[in-house]
């Protein structure tokens, strides 16, 4: 079997061979039409007929893995990609440390390991449904494109972790598999799995944030199962960051580009006046930082309790590791080791050492804030270019929080706990209000001249794929 190239000849493309496994390719040939009812349901709205140069997965090797070409997004090839297997891949953490990698599930882990795939899988349809109407409001035919490639690339982690359920979970990954296409994001019925992804993405600011943060955390929490003893998911998930970390660019550009066509504007007019550059059309470098403190907090809320016995399980088990694991200088057991969390004491935050095995989410936190602060320089660099006295900052990490026990407190951005009354008097300081988000609805209007990009943002350095500025990148039907 060919594992480095995707075989499109087949209904369903994959490297795993899979008209060579009957059971798993009728379960899934059963799941397809679920899943393209939902695309067309869920899917970007308004944009199903509509030809789109996107990139598609043709092989799993870093040197040249994928094409570009136009194609209709309900025909998008949606594939089963997993990395290549390393000849003689140990566990590299907990108990089994060291120990060959499993190539099916031991018995005792199907219960939790069921549950961490499917919540990964959970979140990829959601992020879909949040971004469904960003189309309406594309920047650009540049951004517009952009959005679809993330939207059918979350698709296509949807059957990643599909594919887990139905071949090693039997008829409960069958199930399984099914509600994945039944949970909707912010339905009050039936919610998708986690807070932030019943969060509303009404704008591209937004939608940046998202990419620039939750993506980020959905990199940390792949890594952290890609050093997983079970060595399908593990291939699963190295493959699957290989396509995040395009989201992640789409998000940093972005609000990089934000920036830079804010920072034009006060440059040009000598102004760091609000009520002028508003009436500019552009964002005012204080509402940017509103919505970085929103998403940041609700990014921070993904990874779960500070301290966790369920953490510790799953270490121990050897079902998720650290995010570098290979790469720590430790004995990957933590036996006796200790970590700091936050604590609530006399009214201010504290440090108390907890046991590192429960404090395994706190610090997959603490990565994710080392891991985006070099994007959030990099925005600033941007600013300093322009010699504009502003810098953008992360919150402190119990900013907002919503919960664990830091959830109980008021906290300001600066990491003071506040009274209930400070907080109501400058939660509009630190939180986007209800003015900040009218004027940002208010400058989203779709811009699908190629070439051609609304007010508020700036081109990019370079097209996709190297194309031109003027590309079509969306052909409308």
């Amino acid at each position: 079997m060919d594992i480095i190239n995707v075989d499109y000849r087949e209904k369903i493309p994959n490297n795993v061979n899979l008209t060579e496994d009957r059971r798993v390719l009728k379960a899934l040939e059963g799941w397809h039409p679920g899943y393209l009812d939902w695309w067309r349901d869920m899917g970007p709205e308004g944009f199903q007929e509509s030809l789109v140069y996107l990139r598609t997965a043709v092989s799993v090797d870093p040197k040249g893995w994928a094409k570009f070409d136009y194609v209709k997004m309900p025909e998008y090839r949606w594939g089963i990609l997993l990395a290549p297997q390393e000849e003689g891949r140990t566990i590299p953490f907990g108990r089994h440390y060291g120990e060959p990698a499993w190539q099916d599930i031991p018995g005792e882990y199907r219960a939790m390991l069921r549950r961490l795939v499917v919540i990964q899988g959970d979140t990829e349809p959601a992020s879909v449904e949040q971004q469904r109407h960003l189309g309406k409001t594309a920047p650009s035919l540049y951004d517009m494109r952009n959005v679809f490639q993330v939207n059918v690339e979350e698709g296509r982690h949807l059957w990643a972790m599909v594919y887990i359920l139905q071949k090693y979970f039997g008829r409960d990954g069958r199930e399984e598999a099914g509600e994945l296409l039944q949970r909707r994001s912010g339905s009050a019925d039936k919610p998708r799995m986690l807070g932030a992804f019943n969060e509303a993405t009404p704008d591209w600011l937004s939608f940046f944030m998202f990419t620039f943060f939750t993506d980020r955390d959905g990199k940390m929490q792949l890594e952290s199962l890609a050093q997983s003893g079970f060595d399908p998911l593990s291939r699963t998930c190295r493959f699957m960051l290989t396509e995040e970390a395009h989201h992640m660019f789409v998000g940093e550009s972005g609000i990089g580009r934000i920036v830079q066509r804010t920072c034009e504007a006060m440059t040009a007019g000598k102004t760091d006046d609000v009520a002028q550059l508003r009436a500019q059309g552009v964002i005012d470098l204080p509402t940017i930082q509103r919505y970085l403190n929103f998403h940041f907090s609700v990014t921070m809320d993904l990874f779960g309790s500070d301290v966790s016995s369920n953490a510790a399980t799953f270490y121990t088990s050897g079902l998720k590791g650290r995010f570098d694991e290979t790469k720590i200088d430790d004995d990957h057991l933590l036996a006796g080791a200790t970590y700091p969390v936050l604590e609530i004491r006399d009214d201010r935050l504290a440090t108390s050492q907890a046991p590192a095995l429960n404090a395994l989410n706190e610090k997959l936190r603490d990565d994710f804030i080392r891991d985006a602060a070099a994007g959030i320089e990099r925005w600033n660099k941007v600013i300093e270019k322009h010699g504009i006295p502003f810098r953008l900052k992360a919150p402190h990490k119990a900013f907002h929080r919503r919960i664990g026990p830091l959830a109980a407190a008021q906290i300001a951005p600066d990491g003071t706990v506040v009274s209930p009354a400070e907080w109501a008097a400058n939660a509009d300081r630190w939180l986007p209000s209800t003015d900040d988000q009218a004027f940002v609805a208010s400058l989203m209007g779709r811009v699908v001249e190629p070439g051609k990009f609304a007010n508020w943002i700036a081109p990019p350095s370079r097209g996709v794929d190297n194309k031109p500025a003027d590309f079509e990148y969306v052909r409308f039907a």
